[in-house]
């Protein structure tokens, strides 16, 4: 049983060894809290196991520091374990202060070292206490987010695993024959091979701790990407929106007219008329806000699915789909009435001109001929 007991051991070392120093390079890229605490938890299991090797193969007594770094290096194992899990599902919720998890594990470290425990006994303290913390910490885990099932399951099964190992320890202390012959012949064959079956679980459990870390890893590029896509359309709306009157501006045009293409539309071209001696004799104080007087009207004589635009200075475009030349007189009717002398601002005047862009007709095409047209008004009124 000793050779099985220090090959056993020599695949966990080994496999632990793998372990941490995986971690540690993970822990490099990967610069997450989570992360920091699992390097500190595998190391703290590396650490228990060496002692342990070390007291083995020498063949010593089990002394106070044995049993302290054995029991304390376990036990911050499963803890920091738990608590990284814990981290992941609950980020920002503040977790267990490191002065008081080091002041707890020391306490525990001394106190095991201070009893006169023999190998059987620790075994059932150490073992009965992982198994414990590990299946809390599963059960803790049942909720969302993602990718934790895998990690939720290892520490499951590796707590099982370490209920089943105090058990074992537990039977070595029964009398001679309380147990089945069968039975007693297969507990020290497990108990000295159970490193290794330790080995095949822990790799489970680093598995889980990958695919969590690699889930909150594509949660976060998600949110990124999403942020990202966000700010680029608000960035978008800035600049296809007309800061002074909060009107869609030029650039937002082409993509109206495509929008309107297929099913037709009707174009009106409005300029401002005589803006430029407001502005003049006025100030262009008063020339902004005849601008803001006159996209306001805009938008209260149209309807909510016509696109009205801020095409340059005090020229204005409306795209009106479904809107036919009856219906027009009646709005710039309105318009005309909503423009009176009022708050400091003169009247304003306005020319317009209208064409109609076909079903799947060329909006350039229509809209020059809505300028056109207004040019035309403009003309004949001044003739």
């Amino acid at each position: 049983m000793n050779q099985l007991w220090v090959w056993s051991t020599a695949i966990q070392t080994t496999s632990l060894l793998m372990i941490a120093v995986f971690f540690v390079v993970l822990g490099r890229t990967v610069r997450f809290a989570e992360v920091r605490i699992w390097i500190w938890a595998w190391v703290a299991n590396l650490y228990a196991l060496l002692v342990t090797a070390e007291f083995w193969y020498f063949q010593e007594p089990i002394g106070g520091f044995v049993r302290a770094s054995y029991m304390g290096g376990k036990s911050a194992f499963v803890l920091l374990l738990v608590l990284g899990a814990w981290a992941l599902k609950r980020p920002g919720l503040r977790q267990v202060s490191t002065r008081y998890l080091s002041a707890g594990l020391l306490l525990y470290a001394a106190v095991c070292a201070a009893l006169p425990l023999a190998v059987e006994q620790v075994g059932v303290i150490q073992h009965a206490a992982m198994g414990s913390v590990l299946v809390l910490g599963g059960v803790l885990l049942k909720a969302p987010p993602r990718g934790l099932g895998w990690l939720r399951a290892g520490l499951f099964i590796r707590g099982a695993l370490a209920l089943v190992e105090a058990a074992a320890y537990g039977s070595t202390q029964f009398p001679a024959g309380a147990l089945a012959p069968g039975l007693a012949a297969r507990v020290p064959a497990f108990l000295s091979a159970h490193s290794s079956i330790d080995s095949g679980v822990e790799w489970l459990v680093a598995l889980g701790c990958v695919i969590a870390v690699s889930e909150k890893v594509q949660r976060e590029l998600r949110q990124a990407n999403e942020d990202l896509l966000a700010a680029q359309a608000d960035l978008r709306r800035l600049a296809d929106r007309d800061p002074l009157t909060a009107l869609a501006n030029r650039r937002a045009l082409p993509e109206a007219l495509r929008a309107v293409q297929p099913g037709g539309a009707l174009l009106l071209f409005f300029d401002l008329d005589g803006f430029k001696q407001i502005n003049d004799q006025l100030g262009h104080h008063v020339g902004d806000l005849c601008l803001k007087r006159f996209a306001d009207a805009l938008r209260e004589c149209f309807r909510p699915s016509d696109v009205v635009v801020r095409y340059a200075g005090d020229e204005f475009v409306v795209v009106a789909p479904g809107l036919h030349e009856a219906g027009v007189a009646e709005r710039l009717a309105r318009l005309d009435g909503l423009l009176k002398p009022k708050d400091g601002t003169p009247e304003i005047r306005f020319s317009v001109g209208s064409a109609p862009l076909d079903p799947g007709g060329q909006p350039e095409a229509a809209l020059k001929a809505a300028d056109e047209a207004m040019y035309a008004v403009r003309a004949s009124r001044r003739s």
